[in-house]
């Protein structure tokens, strides 16, 4: 056997001495297959995620668009049209005006309702119709390192479009505290608490039905009307207090009310809704794992 050509010299290095990816190709060489390898095992939740994230460069326009649409729809509804309407009959709600109130659980609903279109029909994608997940088996990744890459690259594009829904609450003036900024972490969380276990039950379905409408419409549109986005928890009949306690919707609304305009909130009560996003994050993480590892190693 012989031995990869070395890559160090003038030809593939910056002026700086480091290695230019863009020279190295250039110049032909490549690092040995088990360097390629290496590099793989250690950051293949890095390679997949940046696959992924070059396959949605396809629909960038439409993504934008969505992000920086429905946002500013969103803002003009709530503050000149059913925002007026409320304010001048009740008031305020819960003190602020209902843009104030209603502009952080629009966020958080729309990150949740946007996951739960990505963490369907495209798991479906890598598995069946394109079956995308399984070229990078022929490489050093592993299917956790998919599961969880294709996750990351869900969640850097709602850390994009979380940030543009929050500058545009800044211009509407719907997040008046200085620790608005943290409804973009917030909602992150709240997307990938919801998205991870839908990925790890998405990953199960092997054939095309009616499973993922069934979740469009009797999981995701029910967390969308009772969770508290238009009205208070408190405000619906005790029984149906429960869709709000077991909804990352919920909770992740009741952090982000606090970020934006200091909502009443208490510490233990925080935590809870904290927690409660953690472990359905990690409980997705978990299963995920395990489920790619299942199917695309069968």
């Amino acid at each position: 056997m012989t031995e990869s050509p070395s890559l160090s010299g003038p030809g593939v290095t910056s002026t700086t001495g480091q290695l230019d990816p863009h020279r190295l190709v250039q110049s032909g060489r490549v690092p040995a297959h088990a360097e390629m390898a290496r590099r793989a095992a250690r950051f293949g939740i890095w390679y997949y995620a940046e696959t992924v994230l070059r396959g949605m460069r396809a629909y960038a326009w439409p993504i934008m668009f969505y992000a920086v649409g429905q946002p500013l729809l969103y803002m003009v509804a709530m503050g000149i049209g059913l925002g007026a309407l409320v304010d001048s009959g009740a008031g305020s709600v819960e003190g602020v005006s209902y843009l104030m109130f209603v502009a952080p659980a629009l966020l958080i609903s729309t990150a949740v309702m946007s996951v739960s279109a990505e963490m369907t029909y495209p798991i479906m994608a890598g598995f069946k119709w394109q079956r995308l997940y399984y070229g990078p088996l022929a490489s050093a990744i592993s299917p956790g390192q998919i599961a969880l890459g294709h996750l990351l690259a869900v969640g850097i594009r709602f850390l994009i479009q979380t940030l543009i829904f929050w500058l545009i609450m800044l211009a509407f003036g719907a997040a008046p505290s200085p620790w608005s900024w943290l409804i973009v972490p917030i909602g992150v969380l709240t997307a990938t608490s919801f998205g991870a276990p839908l990925q790890a039950y998405a990953a199960t379905v092997q054939d095309e039905g009616f499973q993922f409408s069934f979740i469009q419409r009797f999981v995701v549109m029910p967390m969308f009307l009772f969770a508290g986005t238009f009205f208070p928890l408190s405000a619906m009949p005790a029984y149906l207090h429960w869709i709000g306690w077991i909804s990352p919707v919920w909770h992740g609304t009741e952090l982000a009310r606090w970020a934006a305009y200091g909502a009443a909130l208490t510490p233990m009560m925080a935590a809870v809704h904290l927690a409660f996003l953690l472990a359905t994050t990690g409980l997705g993480l978990v299963m995920g794992v395990r489920v790619y590892t299942r199917r695309l190693r069968s």
